[in-house]
């Protein structure tokens, strides 16, 4: 199966989730229940051309249910509701958990959608700014659609209903093919391949003499698809049958995610993460040759492409700071298909290096490389704070962004200081503020 694609998803905060919401009637709000960390304050994405409002669990320092709301005109209820399923069955694959909706609510204005069942986790999530759907896959192909519906509830009935849990499991593999044969086929193939929590229980069956791939199969045929009084079943009121299930729910589910994983090929989070070029916005400005010379780690002398070009440079989701806007590209030398450079604004006051690392397909800031510039260059103020602003969000481990206009963006490595512990924005500011007044004063004395 082709790779997907997983291209940039536009974030936004605060007034301008609020502009979005009072800029249209209609609208579909949908409750969730989520084992995904969840963000306090509503975030607008962008995903596949497709707005969607994340809805925080906090509102004026009170608890807010979770959801997500839509545009919805014209009454397309089944429309709004079934981007809504999407969604969540990607982001539930993708961030390695569950995103169920449990309800929803329709109305001219964006109204929240409460349900007392809905349950949802916020642990491990700093700040919202750690919700990232970024270079989520999108699914344009029916099949991979279905088998993440499918792992979506399966993953959302753990600890609920195992044999439904198992069910759901078992019909990401069922739904992908036509013949009963081949269905355990794959699985015979695969079962030597899973997971420790998988594997355990395919040595524990296999201790027993049991061939794993049939017995995998008839316990999905008979979990409760095909509860029926002539046939065979897993008779819910036999402890036996209850504890068979939930002990196979395990390798059920390793089966399924090896199956969307290595068959399906979707990313999910990590994976993504290892596999993505982040280079990739840049290919349609470099000749193919040239590119071909870079991947290859080769050295080239042709690497013109950003002379003369505007870059941006901001730290996601944020736009880019007045001082960072339209920097200079200055080429600094090439070798091994590696790229390093300079930019500086148009006062050559603020100056920032990068590296572009094409074998690898990462982007790198080179921080003990930059700064400001006191050589008869006119450092303001507003310099500073932006260049500290950089420097403290980098050290922060916040993401920079490497913004060219036609592209998307570039995001660079996150910086892991060691043995630093960064000050607030506000201690730095304020610090190197005072260090530029002086630097001031002292030349203006010595000018004298």
């Amino acid at each position: 199966m082709d790779a997907f694609k997983s291209p940039y998803v536009p974030h936004y905060f605060g007034a301008k989730v609020e502009e979005k919401l009072r800029s249209q009637l209609g609208w579909l709000t949908a409750g969730v229940a989520s084992s995904i960390p969840w963000p306090k304050s509503d975030i607008w994405i962008v995903y596949n051309g497709d707005d969607f409002i994340i809805r925080g669990t906090e509102r004026n320092g009170n608890p807010s249910p979770p959801g997500i709301t839509v545009p919805c005109q014209n009454n397309a209820v089944n429309e709004s509701l079934s981007k809504i399923y999407k969604l969540t069955s990607v982001l539930s694959w993708f961030k390695s958990g569950y995103l169920d909706v449990s309800g929803y609510v329709t109305s001219t204005h964006p109204i929240l959608y409460g349900d007392a069942r809905n349950v949802f986790s916020n642990l491990g999530l700093g700040t919202d700014l750690n919700f990232n759907c970024n270079h989520l896959p999108i699914i344009g192909n029916e099949s991979v659609r279905i088998a993440l519906a499918f792992w979506r509830e399966g993953c959302r009935l753990i600890k609920v209903h195992d044999s439904y849990a198992f069910l759901s499991f078992f019909k990401v593999i069922e739904s992908q093919f036509n013949n009963s044969r081949h269905r355990i086929n794959w699985i015979e193939t695969n079962i030597d391949h899973l997971s420790e929590w998988g594997a355990n229980r395919v040595a524990a069956l296999r201790a027993e003499g049991i061939d794993v791939g049939s017995h995998i199969y008839a316990s999905g045929r008979c979990a409760v698809a095909h509860a029926s009084l002539n046939g065979e079943i897993i008779d819910p009121d036999i402890p036996e049958d209850r504890r068979r299930i939930s002990a196979d729910l395990d390798l059920m589910q390793a089966l399924a995610m090896r199956y969307i994983s290595h068959e399906l090929k979707v990313p999910n989070e990590s994976s993504l993460y290892k596999s993505r070029n982040r280079l990739d916005p840049l290919e349609s400005l470099i000749k193919p040759e040239v590119l071909n010379e870079l991947n290859a780690g080769n050295t080239t002398d042709q690497f013109e492409i950003l002379n003369g070009i505007a870059i941006s440079i901001c730290i996601w989701p944020d736009d880019a700071l007045t001082e960072l806007k339209e920097m200079q590209f200055q080429l600094i030398g090439i070798a091994e298909g590696i790229v390093r450079f300079s930019l500086t604004n148009k006062s050559r006051s603020i100056y920032l290096e990068f590296v572009l690392d094409f074998p690898n397909g990462r982007a790198h800031t080179l921080l003990e490389n930059s700064g400001l510039r006191y050589l008869g260059n006119e450092v303001t103020e507003n310099d500073v704070i932006a260049y500290c602003t950089y420097l403290n969000r980098i050290l922060s481990n916040r993401i920079a962004e490497i913004r060219i206009e036609g592209c998307d963006p570039i995001d660079c490595d996150v910086v892991i200081p060691m043995n630093i512990i960064p000050m607030t924005l506000e201690e730095t500011i304020e610090r190197n503020l005072q260090r530029h007044r002086e630097k001031i004063i002292q030349r203006a004395i010595s000018y004298y």
